[in-house]
């Protein structure tokens, strides 16, 4: 099942974001976005539900009032998706709203406030998850479709002014900045709920918001660990 609703401005979107570290929720509405977050570690499951009630009180809300869930959907750290996808369906189901499952990448472009962003996680086992995005009216093209990738494999991006963003341009000494010769990079970056609220909203405007049953995580690698053999080709002891 399919939701749309053209009232932007009219719209109070919950955000939730748990991909990383960093825990952050977030309220869109009246066409303002009010957010919240802390590093958490792994304490997503512990504080997640707090944050979202300080954050509604705060706001004069309830969940009553929501007309939709966003989160972000990975990739990113499987627990941390995992926690977001199974609170969103828990509270989508019970108050009969849609949800909207938004791809962190593009939740780190969209908070970067750049034109053309090259985002990337630190994925481990030496690889990132990464996507290039450039701005245009109104929406995000893809330049490079979500994938995860060693660093060397990623191809190169077109033309310049491209901007690396996320935590996977802190790893291995800045190899990735290096292959893809960017001069500029923010690795301290990561995805907010703020972003996600934005994006959500929008894909809620535009009639892809999905039934809450639908709502599945991005995770793009389906193994957290490496064979003693696949370790052994990768140099590992």
């Amino acid at each position: 099942m399919l939701f749309k609703k053209t009232d932007n401005a009219g719209m109070r979107i919950l955000a939730i974001e748990t991909s990383t570290v960093h825990c952050s929720v977030a309220l869109h509405q009246a066409g303002e976005v009010l957010s919240r977050g802390e590093l958490a570690g792994q304490r997503h499951s512990e504080i997640l539900l707090g944050m979202i009630d300080r954050l509604l009180a705060e706001a004069g809300s309830g969940t009553q009032e929501l007309d939709g869930i966003a989160f972000g959907a990975g990739p990113g750290s499987f627990t941390g998706v995992r926690i977001a996808a199974s609170v969103v369906q828990g509270l989508a189901l019970g108050l009969g709203i849609p949800v909207m499952p938004v791809c962190t990448l593009e939740a780190l472009a969209q908070a970067s406030g750049l034109a053309r962003v090259a985002c990337a996680l630190d994925a481990r086992l030496d690889e990132v998850y990464f996507a290039a995005y450039e701005r245009q009216v109104g929406n995000w093209r893809i330049v490079i479709e979500p994938c995860l990738s060693a660093i060397g494999e990623l191809p190169h991006l077109p033309g310049e002014g491209w901007v690396g963003v996320g935590s996977g341009f802190g790893i291995l000494d800045n190899e990735l900045a290096h292959h893809l010769q960017l001069a500029d990079t923010r690795p301290d970056r990561f995805p907010e709920a703020g972003a996600v609220a934005v994006l959500g909203a929008r894909m809620l405007e535009q009639g892809g918001a999905l039934d809450a049953a639908a709502a599945q995580p991005l995770y793009l690698r389906d193994k957290v660990a490496m064979t003693t053999v696949e370790r052994h080709a990768r140099g590992y002891k």
